[in-house]
């Protein structure tokens, strides 16, 4: 027998080299051995995808979006805004993206403050949508996914925006990942809550999801037991809006008939094309006149996408691994259905659902090549030149936005000047944002937001300082041709037409 033998002791307090790990024997030499790096965790890829979506937004968006908010943002910001009147709420809206807003207002007045909140809001969101198909798909290809959609222009550009398409498209990801996972009770509920915020903000968009997933469980036995979950949660979030309904429009089918008309009335339009040429913006293509898209060579991937997905279908059919693909493609198609086939108009926005469900098949597709050296190389570098055309897009529509939001400013502070303080009201085609920007009322008297008649609005300018908002060379209608014009630097030739001052009311009438 030996008198001695090598004996394996503790690795030593100083640090080894990275990669190594160290032995040393009794009286023998040291033995150095091997260790593979530690890999970094499925939920850190997700977590950096999320943090650099983040980082995007406070960087590219809001620390250039200025002090202002956009037309739409305008409006479902004031709801709950306690220092602003409420503007008008058409019949299409839904309340979610409000809702969302209203302890960010109640705080702060700042349209900065509120952009960076929602901005690092979204990013969570991102995370936990995508999150729920780790056990589906994996941890990069989730990683992968989340990447796909949020490096899209208007993806970055919505994060930091009260608008309700982006907060429907993480709500249509989680929901469709919680269908597909097994489990009891639980997931089924998370299931429920999804479908329940899809339909706080955007009401339609949560009726062809549901109609989808639950086509998708009758056709599998095994998800037949989430029908009831389905029903609970689109009805959960349907209940306000039915209520809704009934107190300001009479009932559901009475709301249904005023949005198809403030839609420009829905029925069979090809909008496809119209979808097209709004990829690259502008953010609302109403009437969209231009016969191709703004920088129509950054906008081919919208024609390669169904090329793609198609190609990610063949492959899943052919490994038998389909569910993970086929239902996310079903209900991004059911998504997008309004939006191409029911309205005239477009918005890049619409699509974000859509895009968001699409962005998992496609990850999978990608994962697939990495046993194909020479074409994940080719995807990589494709990719990379995706997101690059995607920041040139972003670069423009930020700018126009910033312009466009900074003219709203500018009409505020000019009707300021001229005596507009509140209470006060303003009327005129771009009356909404203007007036929430100075803190004043709004009415329209025509068009798709008309929310009073001329002479209700005549009786309340002898009441409350109000002024009319007209375009460059524009004349005022006939009932104000004798009120008084201001034009309002910043704003392009924009003019404000002051009412006469109004009599002023004592304790004892005017």
């Amino acid at each position: 027998m030996p008198t001695h033998s090598a004996q394996r002791t503790a690795p030593p307090a100083s640090p080894a080299p990275a990669g190594l790990l160290w032995w040393r024997s009794g009286t023998g030499p040291q033995v150095t051995v091997a260790r593979a790096p530690r890999a970094v965790s499925g939920d850190t890829w997700l977590a950096g995808v999320a943090a650099l979506y983040c980082l995007a937004q406070l960087a590219l968006v809001v620390t250039r979006l200025g002090h202002g908010l956009g037309w739409d943002e305008s409006v479902y910001v004031s709801q709950y805004d306690p220092r602003t009147p409420t503007v008008f709420f058409s019949a299409p809206r839904s309340r979610g993206t409000s809702l969302l807003t209203a302890p960010l207002t109640a705080v702060s007045g700042s349209a900065v403050v509120l952009r960076a909140a929602l901005a690092v809001l979204s990013s969570a969101a991102l995370y936990a949508a995508f999150r729920v198909w780790r056990p589906l798909v994996g941890a990069r290809t989730t990683a992968l996914a989340a990447l796909l959609f949020a490096g899209l222009w208007i993806a970055v550009l919505s994060g930091a925006m009260a608008m309700p398409n982006l907060w429907v498209a993480f709500g249509a990801v989680g929901a469709v990942g919680w269908f597909l996972r097994e489990g009891g009770r639980g997931r089924r509920w998370w299931l429920a809550g999804c479908v329940a915020a899809v339909a706080l903000f955007r009401a339609p968009d949560a009726v062809w999801l549901v109609l989808a997933l639950a086509g998708a469980a009758l056709l599998r036995r095994g998800r037949r037991e989430t029908l009831p979950f389905l029903a609970a949660g689109l009805g959960a979030g349907l209940a306000q809006w039915v209520v809704e309904a009934y107190v300001r429009w009479g009932g559901v089918l009475e709301r249904l008939r005023v949005s198809s008309a403030t839609e420009g009335d829905m029925g069979l339009h090809l909008n496809v094309g119209t979808a097209w040429r709004a990829v690259n913006g502008p953010l609302l293509c109403r009437p969209c006149t231009a016969g191709h898209p703004a920088l129509p060579g950054l906008a081919l991937w919208w024609l390669a996408l169904p090329l793609l997905v198609a190609a990610a279908v063949y492959v899943a059919g052919r490994e038998r691994r389909a569910a993970p693909v086929l239902l996310p493609v079903a209900c991004a198609a059911a998504l997008c259905v309004p939006y191409l086939l029911l309205i005239g108009y477009a918005a890049p926005r619409f699509l974000l659902p859509s895009y968001a469900l699409l962005s998992l098949p496609l990850a999978v597709l990608l994962r697939r090549l990495r046993g194909r050296r020479l074409l994940a190389y080719a995807a990589v570098a494709v990719l990379v030149c995706h997101l690059a055309g995607q920041l040139v897009v972003l670069d423009a529509q930020v700018t126009q936005t910033a312009r466009t939001d900074a003219r709203y400013v500018a009409a505020a502070r000019g009707l300021r000047a001229m005596g507009l303080t509140p209470p006060c009201l303003v009327t005129g085609p771009r009356a909404l944002p203007v007036g929430y920007a100075a803190g004043c009322a709004s009415a329209q008297t025509r068009g798709n937001n008309r929310s009073t008649t001329r002479a209700a609005l005549l009786r309340r300018a002898a009441r409350v300082p109000t002024a009319l908002l007209t375009g460059p060379g524009r004349r005022p209608p006939r009932y104000a041709r004798d009120w008084t014009p201001y034009d309002l630097p910043g704003t392009r030739g924009w003019t404000a037409w002051k009412a006469p001052v109004p009599l002023r009311r004592g304790p004892l009438g005017p």
